[in-house]
């Protein structure tokens, strides 16, 4: 007898069926799935590049020619492209304008926002040889520190020489020199700790006017201050005591100011904010005062002015609110028109009169 592999049998049942008439038909094949189709990828957008050509502003001659910039450049990056080829010209001497006596373009301006066309034309002038703004104020600061204390202790050569390293009888020359001394070594530390630029840099020649401005009027106050012959205020103690607050008062109001504006600039940031008042009540004249910094430091000379009751002082604090009030109508307009929901009770400097 033959053996049978019955799963061989098994496989033949199940792949072939004999109908009726005995022929058999083989199983259906199933049909093979349709090719999934891949997704069509996208056609990219084309990036139109830029032609930025840079003349003279004076003479008008091509300085440089930049092919292929791309439409989202900054005017800082510009200026970067712009110094490779002038390298004498690095970028924070550069002002880039689009007329030839235009205003300075930002650098976080961007070059496809820019009223320019694809082939964009930009005019160049030197600013001269800049200084970062931390260095002149520490210039500034530290010459009348040195320079009035020169004159308090009387060094030689100042004065009469019988007179020399020899130290008032009046109490308020030594309290002058307190308040003096505590003024400007609070503005260096306020220099390379709170306060923060919108712009890195200056002319270098603003610091000879600028150091003379404060270096002057520092020797010229200091030498009638600490003049053997120098005269106490008329009204005596109670005019001092009056004075000395009103100038603590102020110092203490201007460092809160300055405080509250850097918390308005993030580190490295060039965003501009309408200043408000904070928990601070030193803070809260924000709501009558558009640059309440220059409020407080015209309350400090003023305060200064009455204790030591000397003609020099009263000069440079007219001098100085002058000045700080021109800055103050100009950070006013710029404020008003920057924002048009800033508060319309604001004065640039004095509340309800400047």
């Amino acid at each position: 007898m033959r053996t049978v592999d019955m799963d061989a049998l098994a496989l033949e049942a199940t792949s072939t069926k004999k109908p009726a008439n005995g022929v058999a038909v083989p199983a259906p094949v199933p049909a093979p799935a349709p090719a999934k189709r891949k997704p069509a990828k996208k056609a990219k957008k084309a990036v139109v590049f830029f032609e930025v050509e840079i003349l003279d502003a004076k003479t008008k001659d091509k300085l440089c020619f930049l092919d292929k910039v791309e439409p989202n450049a900054t005017i800082g990056e510009i200026k970067s492209m712009f110094h490779k080829s002038h390298p004498q010209w690095y970028p924070a001497r550069q002002s880039i304008r689009l007329d030839p006596k235009g205003k300075s373009l930002k650098d976080e301006d961007v070059l496809q926002h820019l009223p320019v066309g694809t082939t964009a034309t930009f005019y160049f002038r030197d600013l001269g040889a800049q200084i970062s703004w931390v260095t002149v104020f520490l210039t500034e600061y530290t010459g009348p520190l040195v320079l009035y204390l020169m004159f308090y202790f009387r060094v030689p050569f100042i004065y009469a020489p019988k007179y020399d390293f020899t130290t008032s009888k009046h109490w308020v020359v030594h309290l002058a020199c307190m308040c003096h001394s505590f003024h400007f070594v609070k503005r260096l530390l306020e220099t390379l700790f709170v306060h923060r630029f919108s712009h890195g840099t200056m002319p270098l020649r603003n610091i000879f006017k600028n150091c003379t401005y404060y270096w002057g009027f520092a020797a010229w106050m200091a030498y009638y201050i600490n003049h053997p012959l120098y005269t106490p205020p008329i009204y005596g103690e109670q005019q001092i005591r009056l004075a000395l607050i009103l100038f603590l008062f102020c110092q203490i109001g201007n460092f809160s100011i300055h405080i509250a504006l850097r918390n308005l600039r993030p580190p490295g940031s060039k965003t501009r904010k309408i200043p408000y008042p904070t928990k601070n009540p030193f803070t809260w004249i924000f709501l009558l005062v558009s640059c309440p910094n220059y409020t407080y430091e015209l309350g400090s000379w003023l305060g200064f002015t009455l204790m030591t009751q000397c003609l020099p002082v009263a000069f440079f604090t007219l001098v100085g609110f002058i000045q700080m009030t021109v800055w103050a109508k100009g950070k006013h307009r710029s404020y008003l028109k920057e924002f048009r929901d800033y508060p319309p009770l604001r004065s640039p400097i004095l509340p309800f009169i400047l």
